[in-house]
């Protein structure tokens, strides 16, 4: 202890002394002289103790608290220095005590930098400050050191100009009823770019691989911040429908996208080439969030525009709100439609959905439970015949661990021209994490229509990623 001690008092003299010439003339300067005296009779006593002797004379009393925080500050350290140091003569020169003998060195280094630490967070500060410069004498014409100066570069290196990669597979095994076929199938392979191209814009591109074919499935640039709260997406995107359409297929719920979506838009959902404009809105109805979207594009859709490549428009509205610390609700209203003259086709389609979400904060990545249904009117008239059609589709997920997740979703839907002909089917799926770059769901199929009857497989679906994106919903 006595080393500490002695360390302490090194210390305290040196940062009076330097303090003194910085301090000169300034009220508390008697208190911290009478610091430095009281810290050098603190050191004669330690030395006295250490060559075996037995001071006398009364402890050493701290000097008043002046206001000075530093000041202050080592003479609190003086008092309790003080107290331990009587304490240690009291115990080694009590009346039959051994003699002391003087103590090895011992490496201090740590207990001093403990004590400077402690040192400069008492004076207000964080680490130790170096000692001050001395003061100039006089016609000392030398300048002073110059501050530290920190260069710090804003170009963009070469890796920095470089896009973020990512890239996704998803392959599927599967077990048909009846005749087997098609029992491997490599179902896509994706690959991702993105990049912010400057402070004001950003870029995603996203090529598939499929069936032996190489495919654009997004590719656009956007501006946020503009006035409004404004988002501006400019190129090929998959429209703001529903809920599931915007995500890309690999980080859907099931292995396909729900029927609605299938016999309404397109087999992988809808998907355009023109503008959309994005905001919230500015206003809060019953503490909940809302968003609009205004897409025009020339969409890609068989069942609503035939072959159409007439301009098209989508308005969507999307509210949010969080119900409590667990449970937050998504409603969602869409509208879309076009026209195809060369076909003589007008088609109107409308949906709601709607999404419920469970996920306790204390268990956010180990439990959520997500219940999620949406419905859709297509009102079509085709060489003035007129035909009203209803999708709809309901899945529930749960998350039970941080790798098990159990699912099931109900698609119902009649199509959406012709013939009457109504389609359902149920699939129930269990998926298992084996990380963050890698699952695997097992996933039955029964499904039914009116004009071919039942059918039925199991499918396997392995799923791996790589990159800063990967597993991205869209």
């Amino acid at each position: 202890m006595h080393v500490r001690v002695r360390t302490v008092c090194l210390v305290a003299v040196w940062w009076l002394g330097a303090a003194t010439g910085a301090l000169a003339q300034v009220p508390g300067q008697a208190a911290a002289d009478s610091v430095g005296r009281g810290l050098g009779s603190l050191r004669a006593r330690l030395d006295s103790i250490e060559a075996g002797a037995c001071p006398a004379g009364p402890p050493i009393v701290a000097p008043a608290r002046s206001g000075e925080p530093r000041t202050d500050s080592l003479a609190a350290t003086l008092e309790a220095l003080s107290r331990r140091l009587e304490t240690l003569r009291a115990a080694r020169c009590a009346p039959g005590a051994a003699p002391v003998q003087a103590p090895a060195a011992a490496d201090s280094s740590d207990d001093l930098a403990a004590i400077r630490a402690a040192a400069a967070a008492a004076a207000g500060g964080g680490a130790p400050a170096a000692p001050p410069s001395p003061a100039p004498q006089a016609g000392d014409t030398t300048p002073p050191p110059p501050p530290n100066t920190e260069f710090i570069g804003r170009q963009r290196n070469a890796s920095a100009l470089n896009p973020e990669i990512s890239a996704t597979g998803d392959v599927r095994l599967v077990a048909r009823e009846g005749r087997q076929r098609d029992n491997g199938v490599a179902r896509e392979f994706e690959v991702g770019i993105q990049s912010a191209l400057d402070p004001y814009s950003s870029t995603k591109i996203f090529l598939s691989f499929e069936d032996e074919e190489v495919g654009v499935e997004e590719g656009y640039i956007y501006w946020t911040g503009l006035p409004g709260r404004l988002r501006v997406d400019v190129g090929k995107f998959r429209q703001q429908l529903g809920d599931l359409n915007r995500w890309h297929l690999h980080a859907l719920p099931v292995t396909e996208y729900p029927l609605v979506y299938q016999r309404f838009l397109a087999p992988e959902g809808l998907t355009g080439v023109g503008l959309s404009l994005y905001t919230a809105l500015p206003m809060s109805l019953a503490g909940g969030t809302h968003e609009i979207w205004a897409q025009a594009t020339t969409a890609e859709s068989e069942p609503l525009y035939a072959s159409g490549h007439q301009p098209t428009l989508l308005l969507r509205l999307q509210n949010f709100w969080q119900l409590n610390r667990s449970t937050y609700a998504q409603l969602g209203i869409t509208g879309t439609g076009g026209n195809n003259d060369d076909e003589g086709l007008r088609s109107r389609l409308a949906g709601l959905d709607v999404r419920l979400t469970y996920r306790p904060p204390e268990a956010g990545t180990r439990r959520e439970i997500t219940l999620r249904a949406e419905g859709y009117r297509l009102h079509a008239t085709e060489l003035g015949t007129t035909t009203n059609r209803y999708g709809t589709f309901v899945d529930l997920n749960a998350k039970l661990t941080r790798r098990w997740v159990l699912g099931t979703r109900y698609d119902w839907v009649e199509a959406p021209r012709g013939l009457a002909d109504t389609e359902w089917r149920v699939t129930p799926s269990v998926t298992w994490w084996q990380s963050e770059f890698v699952f695997l769901r097992l996933e039955g199929e029964h499904g039914h229509t009116d004009l071919d009857g039942s059918h039925n497989l199991l499918s396997l679906q392995v799923v791996w990623a790589m990159g800063p994106h990967k597993h991205e919903t869209y």
